[in-house]
């Protein structure tokens, strides 16, 4: 049951961008192992049908009993949802495909926006000790988006280092303009992340540029690197970090972290 008057939580962040193959997942794996790495506990939601974030993780299509499908239109408890993954301090509630109907069947739910806000502040997520939440959303601004953008505190954004990268952004961010007025006044922009970018490349650099000209502070510092390490890891099931913690792409999201860290308030 959800207490809307307890103090709050963890921090919460989407990870979204409605265009695909932009770095979303990759974003959130990493991101997660790097925070725990720091000593903070977090969670993943995969909120995206795919569950691309529960294959990542190791988390079996077998051991998917109980997911976020389950998370927002069954009242199941939290540790039927909630699974450990091989790296201690990181859990996740999985996804299935399943999920993909989700869409649907929120329409007629009068509370459909806010599920996934009150199943994240449930009394009982008081025992997990979660620093972090961090939300996988789908590819797209469907209701599953909406739910993460009404749940979350923040928005991170990848954005891939690629022609047309900025154009997909003015409708994310109207998306985060109606949550605002509608169901989420704090709702803020973490910030945005470069995702494989190739520094010998001149559209990578001018990508960059012109996100940084645009939109100024938001664009972390940080950028993630185009890296076969952070391509081969998912195949692995773990996150590039465990995978060859020396490689680029596990110092980058490192980096990334200590950025969010140094920024992060609720």
């Amino acid at each position: 049951m959800s207490d809307l008057s307890r103090p709050s939580g963890p921090k919460i962040i989407a990870v979204a961008n409605q265009k695909g193959g932009v770095g979303k997942t990759t974003t959130t794996i990493n991101l997660a192992a790097a925070l725990v790495e720091m000593d903070h506990r977090v969670l993943v939601v995969d909120l995206d049908p795919q569950g691309n974030a529960s294959t990542g993780l190791g988390i079996e299509l077998e051991d998917r009993e109980f997911t976020t499908y389950e998370l927002l239109l069954e009242d199941v408890a939290l540790d039927q949802v909630i699974l450990t993954t091989q790296t201690e301090g990181l859990h996740i509630v999985p996804a299935t495909v399943d999920l993909s109907s989700a869409d649907l069947e929120l329409i007629s739910n009068e509370k459909r926006s806010f599920l996934l806000h009150d199943a994240l502040r449930q009394t009982q997520m008081d025992g997990y000790a979660f620093d972090y939440i961090l939300i996988d959303c789908p590819p797209s601004l469907n209701l599953l988006t909406v739910n993460a953008m009404i749940a979350a505190h923040s928005v991170l954004v990848p954005l891939q280092s690629e022609f047309f990268a900025l154009e997909g952004l003015s409708q994310l961010m109207l998306t985060i303009r109606e949550v605002r007025q509608s169901g989420n006044k704090d709702l803020r922009i973490e910030g945005i992340v470069l995702t494989m970018y190739d520094q010998r490349n001149n559209l990578s650099q001018q990508v960059e540029q012109d996100a940084r000209s645009n939109l100024g502070e938001l664009v972390y510092k940080t950028v993630i690197p185009r890296n076969v390490r952070v391509s081969e890891a998912p195949s692995f099931a773990m996150p590039v970090l465990s995978y060859d913690t020396g490689s680029k792409g596990a110092k980058a999201y490192r980096e990334l972290a200590k950025e969010i860290l140094v920024n992060s308030v609720i």
